[in-house]
């Protein structure tokens, strides 16, 4: 599937950024100008289901191999950079191999969603892409207005049954065996995704692994300086 992509930049070296579950390309709003301004392409995909890229035939094919393969159909050219936040991140790692960008940054990654009540449950998300404004707000509250409003743009858009394509994947075990290009793994404090234990093991396998002091799962509209500054020496 070709993927809708937003492009930030005319640099000769190419980033991409991929969202997680529910958001579409508006979640990196800061980050795209910021690493334009540093001599990069930027594009940001839609995966499939969310913002103006196509809709998949029903759950089944919104598996995270079905994102990843859109990731390599759309992105043709080199890739310099290429960032994945949660879902993103997910996609991202099991397509680096075929699209071999020269280095890559997960954020907050999810590679293993819980089983249990405290666990990955596709219906808690589909209720939350009902809450209002001042809900999100209370939940976020250092977000600015711009990105209040996108939030609630983005999950009007999100086709809810992608949430269900990632059922079959609760509690088995999707962590990266290999760093297979140089990669970063930015992590909020604390992760819910990525417990010290597993940000240990991901350090054996060859991540640098780095945290973003007070951030939460969306680190990059938490504390976007902060993220930036997690991002020293790769971007």
């Amino acid at each position: 599937m070709r993927l809708h992509t937003t492009t930030w930049g005319s640099g000769d070296r190419t980033a991409l950024l991929v969202h997680g579950l529910m958001a579409d390309h508006r979640t990196w709003r800061r980050v795209g100008p910021a690493l334009a301004e540093r001599g990069y392409r930027v594009v940001a995909v839609d995966l499939r289901g969310h913002g103006l890229s196509p809709r998949a035939a029903g759950p089944e094919e919104y598996r995270p191999a079905d994102h990843a393969d859109d990731l390599v159909e759309t992105l043709s050219g080199g890739v310099e950079l290429a960032i994945g936040h949660s879902l993103g991140g997910l996609a991202l790692a099991q397509a680096a191999e075929r699209l071999k960008p020269a280095r890559a940054v997960y954020v907050d990654p999810a590679w293993h969603l819980g089983a249990g009540p405290d666990g990955y449950r596709p219906e808690v998300f589909v209720r939350g892409s009902t809450l209002t404004r001042a809900q999100i707000r209370s939940f976020n509250p250092d977000w600015p207005d711009e990105d209040l409003d996108t939030e609630m743009a983005s999950v009007r858009l999100w086709d809810q049954r992608s949430a269900y394509g990632l059922v079959d994947f609760i509690g088995t075990d999707l962590w990266p065996d290999r760093a297979v290009v140089p990669s970063l793994v930015t992590l909020a404090d604390p992760s819910v995704l990525v417990s010290p234990e597993a940000a240990r093991m991901l350090a054996g396998r060859g991540f640098t692994v780095r945290t973003v002091p007070g951030s939460g799962h969306t680190i990059h509209r938490d504390d976007f300086d902060g993220f930036i500054s997690a991002l020293d020496g790769w971007i």
